[in-house]
Order: structure tokens, then C-alpha cells, then sequence
């Protein structure tokens, strides 16, 4: 039965306060621009181009305002679990207090891959950027250290994915407070380098090429939002921070909303000029804001835009290895993963030995598996992830309507139905191969579940203890 036994939030509260926890030292702008740094990276800065060559054309807009509005529904979603339940480890957390521990677990297990995928993903776009700059100096890597395993390609490893995984973990290490501040400036210049594209690209639209604005068909369009959807993750990463912010009940749900707001102006915007710049056929590049400048000749902005989202994909890589770590640190709490894992460091209040099991993990990925692979598994992480989160809260209302809730979702339950329904719908728009890979990850996560952590859970060893 203890499969399906809620862990109580007050149980959670109470274990996330103790004198071994996390440090308590973000606030609501901390929060935003965790937010913003995570959102604003390898989606924009490389899965563009991509997404409007293949499969919507100049509609690419439309696909941003599709996925957008997903994400919009879900965020009100995470908003309200996380003013509620303030505590590390996001939809893992919200479903052991809605659903039970088996759903947790998968949840958890889920969020590995989204999290692990991602932060892969991004790595592996920071490569790209930086070998194109030093490429611009003159400066060539090996061709086997230059990209993931391919022997048709000569390419044995992506060298400098592997490299800056290692280095942000490190400053991960140091503590939340030092990782937090050098992301409030990378974020800063990241805006800029964006609004510069902006400004310099909007006289050099020419409204010739948004025609034909659909050119896949709206089957195309639905493709493209479900491909840069990949370009919103990262506002629920935000909510693993939970239990190291200043007052989470009022900080955790403006640190969602407004991040996942800002950017959604940002991305529709950047859609428009990009498309606006370059025939769509043109923009099937990994590098496609600064290759958009290259073609109307602005070539010293392009560098500097190119040196721009180098920084604007660190930010993001930080969040997403930051939120891997807290996950693992949440379900070793728990009991579902070894006690070594749940460990926070004395000096420095942070989870070292989670901090590094992630950086292995996401080393190995970048370094060695393409990343068109990665980014479809992290997307069919998120939006199943999305959708439990979303089914939580009307769930939590029926369950536990005296819990105290500082940010309510309005007009529950069609907000999160809608959510459920958009994200469906994008689930549905995946490839076969994408949903076999994902059966297989989550039978993987059972095996693991049955053979160490059901066993090992906190709660069962509550549950035996109270039989007893």
C-alpha cells in the first residue's frame, strides 16, 4: 500500500527546514532571473532555425504562441504547488503529496531525463557557438574533439561540452548565493545581446519573406511548437529552488510567471525578425540570430551576438544542472536513491555529492550523443511532466482544500485542463521513435524503483513501522 501513500506536507515542510538543509538566500528577482537564464538559450539561439527551415516556415511565430500558451497553463499550475509546497525537488515533490510515492517516483525518474536531456542539449549548443567563434579567430580543435561519436564525421567527442559541464558544476559547488549572482549578470547581457538583435534586425526585415507564411501547413506549425517547446524549458526548474528562497509563498510564483512572461514577448519577437531577415529555407544553421546578421553583412554585431547567447547558454546550462542536482538531493531525502546523494556540504550549504553525480552524467551525454536526440526525449519529459503537475492541482483542491495557498490558479478547473489538453496535443505531435524511447526510459526508472528504492523509501519504512 505504500505505493500509493502520500507523504503529508507537513512532513515535507518540516524535513525541508531542518538544521542540515539548504540555504535560504534568493529572492523574487534572484527567482526571475533564474528564470529568464534557463528560458532564454539553446531554444532560441540554435533550435530556430532549424524549426522554421523544416517545419513552419515564417509561421514559426505561430509555434512560439502555441507552445507558449502550454507553457502559460502549466506555469499557473507550478505556481500554485509551489507557493503551497515550497519545498526542493519540483513536480517529484507536488505529485508524493498529490498522488502518491509510485507517481512520485516516475515523476522523478521523469524529471531526470527532462533535466539530464536538457542540460545535455544546451552543452552541446554551447559547443557549437564557441567553436564558431574560435573558428572566426583562426583557431581549429581536432576534429575528434569537435562533436559526439560519429565515425562518418570523424568525431569521437564533443571536448568542450564536456569541459564547461564540469566548470559550471563547480561554481554550483561553491554556493547558491555565488551561482546566483553570476547568473543575474549573464542574464542582463543575455537580454541585451537579444534586444540588439532586435533593434539592428528590424531594418533589414523584408516582409517578401514571410510569404508563404505557412508553407509546412498548420501540421507544420504544430511540429515547429512542439520542437521549440524545447525553447521555454526551464521556468519549472525554477521551482526546485524552493526551499533556498527568502519567503517562497510570495517569491516562488512571481519568479515563474513573470520569467516565462518576459521571454514569451521576447521569443515571439525574435521569431518575427528572424524570419523577416532570411528566406526561411536559408535558416537550417545551428548558430541561426548571428548567421541572420552575417546575411545582411552586419558581421561585427554578429560576433558580438555570437559571444551574447555563448553566455546566454551558460545561464541556461547552470539552472538546469542546478535543478538535477536538487531533484537527486529530493529523492535521496526520500530514501528512492542512496543516502550519499542528500548530503549537504557543512561549509558551503550545498548538495556536493548530487552536484557531482549530475556533471558525470551530463558530460557523458554531451560528449558523446547528437544533440537532435536529446532535445526530442527532453521535450516528452516536460510536457508528461506538465500534465501530472497540472492534474495535481485539481487533485490538491478536492484532497486538501484547507491547505494554505498564497498563489491560486484561477478558473480551476479549465486552467488546467487547457493546460493538459495543449500539452497533449504537442505530445501527439512527437515522433513514434521519441515516445519508444521514453517507454523505455520509464521501464528502466521502474526496474530501479522495485530493486533499491521501494525498499528503501522513507515512507515504507513509516508504513512498516506503523503496522508495527
Amino acid at each position: 500500500m505504500s505505493l500509493f501513500q502520500k507523504k503529508s506536507i507537513s512532513q515535507m515542510l518540516e524535513g525541508s527546514n531542518g538544521p542540515s538543509g539548504l540555504k535560504k538566500a534568493l529572492g523574487a528577482f534572484d527567482l526571475t532571473m533564474l528564470g529568464i537564464g534557463a528560458i532564454i538559450g539553446t531554444g532560441i539561439f540554435v533550435l530556430t532555425g532549424v524549426a522554421a527551415a523544416e517545419h513552419a516556415g515564417p509561421a514559426l511565430v505561430l509555434s512560439f504562441v502555441i507552445a507558449a500558451i502550454a507553457c502559460v497553463f502549466a506555469a499557473l499550475c507550478y505556481a500554485e504547488f509551489a507557493s503551497s509546497v515550497p519545498v526542493s525537488g519540483s513536480a517529484y515533490t507536488y505529485s508524493y503529496a498529490t498522488f502518491g510515492e509510485l507517481a512520485a517516483w516516475i515523476l522523478g525518474w521523469d524529471l531526470v531525463l527532462e533535466y539530464g536531456m536538457a542540460a545535455a542539449a544546451v552543452a552541446s549548443g554551447w559547443s557549437g557557438y564557441v567553436q564558431g567563434l574560435l573558428n572566426g579567430f583562426g583557431i581549429h580543435l581536432p576534429t575528434v574533439l569537435t562533436g559526439a561519436f560519429n565515425p562518418a564525421k570523424g568525431t569521437i567527442v564533443d571536448l568542450p561540452a564536456v569541459i564547461i559541464t564540469m566548470v559550471i558544476s563547480c561554481l554550483l559547488i561553491q554556493g547558491i548565493r555565488e551561482s546566483a549572482r553570476i547568473n543575474n549578470i549573464m542574464v542582463v547581457i543575455k537580454v541585451a545581446v537579444v534586444l540588439i538583435f532586435l533593434a539592428v534586425g528590424a531594418f533589414y526585415v523584408k516582409p517578401d519573406n514571410w510569404t508563404p507564411f505557412m508553407p509546412f501547413g498548420f501540421s507544420g506549425v504544430a511540429t515547429g511548437a512542439a520542437t521549440v517547446f524545447f525553447a521555454f524549458i526551464g521556468f519549472d526548474a525554477v521551482s526546485t529552488a524552493a526551499e533556498e528562497v527568502k519567503n517562497p509563498q510570495r517569491n516562488m510564483p512571481i519568479g515563474i510567471i513573470l520569467s516565462l512572461a518576459i521571454c514569451t514577448i521576447l521569443y515571439i519577437l525574435v521569431s518575427f525578425v528572424l524570419t523577416g531577415i532570411v528566406p526561411y529555407q536559408s535558416l537550417n544553421v545551428n548558430n541561426p540570430v548571428a548567421f541572420a546578421l552575417n546575411y545582411v553583412h552586419q558581421d561585427w554585431i554578429a560576433g558580438f551576438i555570437s559571444l551574447g547567447a555563448i553566455l546566454g547558454i551558460t545561464t541556461v546550462l547552470l539552472v538546469l544542472l542546478y535543478g538535477q542536482a536538487r531533484l537527486f538531493y529530493s529523492m535521496s531525502r526520500d530514501g528512492l536513491l542512496p543516502p550519499l546523494f542528500s548530503k549537504v556540504s557543512a561549509k558551503r550549504q550545498t548538495p556536493l555529492q548530487s552536484t557531482l553525480l549530475v556533471a558525470v552524467m551530463v558530460a557523458v551525454l554531451s560528449g558523446f550523443i547528437p544533440l537532435d536526440s536529446l532535445s526530442k526525449l527532453t521535450n516528452i519529459g516536460t510536457l508528461f511532466a506538465f500534465i501530472v503537475v497540472s492534474i495535481g492541482v485539481v487533485v490538491l483542491r478536492v484532497t486538501n482544500p484547507q491547505l494554505k495557498r498564497a498563489f491560486r490558479v484561477p478558473l480551476v478547473p479549465l486552467v488546467p485542463i487547457l493546460a493538459v489538453l495543449f500539452c497533449g496535443y504537442l505530445l501527439m505531435s512527437l515522433p513514434a521513435s521519441t515516445w519508444i524511447g521514453f517507454g523505455i526510459w520509464l521501464l528502466i526508472g521502474l526496474v530501479i524503483y522495485f530493486s533499491y528504492g521501494y525498499r528503501n523509501s522513507e515512507l515504507t519504512k513509516f508504513c512498516n513501522n506503523s503496522k508495527e
